[in-house]
């Protein structure tokens, strides 16, 4: 079974990304997931600051509409200098 078959498009995912808590992190995530994805609602978007409170994690609630798109928005997550993990 290939990956394109495990999911039929479009379908909504969650895109989770982690990064030091600074104030750039998340308008940074939100401009990427925006140029692939279009405007992210308010309400697709949760946040969590670790124990610490050195990093935070995002999760951001996208539909997807093909698996080309999804990569983009990797690929571009995982090359941003705010980014530490893209899930």
């Amino acid at each position: 079974m290939s990956d394109d078959e495990l999911l039929s498009f479009p379908c909504e995912i969650d895109i989770k990304v982690i990064g030091h808590r600074t104030e750039n992190l998340r308008g940074a995530v939100l401009a990427i997931v925006g140029r692939h994805c279009g405007s992210v609602d308010d309400a697709a978007i949760s946040e969590r600051l670790s124990s610490a409170g050195k990093y935070l994690s995002l999760t951001v609630t996208v539909v997807a509409e093909t698996r080309e798109q999804i990569d983009a928005v990797y690929r571009e997550l995982t090359a941003s200098n705010h980014v530490l993990m893209a899930l």
